[in-house]
């Protein structure tokens, strides 16, 4: 009979991308993820032939859960109340971008493992930007969205400006809606 294992993925999650937001790429171990979570370096070892099985598995649980939530949003209502909900949404998800680009620094050429879960990521990563175009065909359609901005750049905009750190600790009900003001109707005065 095997023994039981000592973590649960949900803590080896957890501890993976705390350890990733906290410390980049380069600086994960297993030992240091072992020593968090109190087992040995050989536990980890049992399930993950190295750190990029380790990371790339973490990232699919990530990006699983977060298409899972996406999925579940109230997709009804004009493109001002999807918007509203969807910026909410990636606010309590504010990592998401960070934690994916961490598959940019995993290399190439190795296991067949990370390299099936990085094919399964770019398809993750295509259904989360439909999410999106999804609203911004919306707001199209609906006339809140000039015709000629491009799609892409509208996405990166509001990505790097949630991106944005609050250096200045406003409160982060008012730091959301100053953001969404912005996104929606510009900085600067109407005449």
């Amino acid at each position: 009979m095997g023994r039981e294992r000592k973590f649960t993925d949900e803590e080896l999650f957890n501890a993976t991308k705390e350890m990733i937001i906290n410390e980049g790429y380069e600086s994960f171990t297993f030992s240091r993820l072992a020593a968090i979570l109190n087992v040995s370096r050989g536990s980890i070892y049992k399930y993950y032939e190295n750190k990029d099985e380790l990371i790339s598995e973490f990232l699919m649980y990530e990006m699983n859960r977060f298409l899972t939530e996406i999925n579940a949003l109230n997709k009804e209502g004009d493109f001002q109340t999807q918007f509203d909900l969807l910026i909410d949404f990636i606010f309590r998800h504010n990592n998401i971008h960070q934690v994916m680009e961490i598959i940019n620094q995993i290399p190439s050429n190795t296991t067949k493992r990370v390299e099936g879960n990085k094919l399964k990521l770019g398809e993750y990563h295509v259904d989360m930007y439909q999410q999106f175009q999804g609203l911004i065909d919306l707001g199209r359609e609906e006339k809140r969205i000039k015709s000629h901005l491009p799609t892409a750049v509208i996405l990166g905009m509001i990505f790097q400006t949630i991106a944005i750190p609050n250096h200045f600790d406003i409160p982060k009900e008012e730091w959301i809606a100053s953001i969404k003001e912005i996104l929606c109707h510009g900085m600067l005065q109407k005449e």
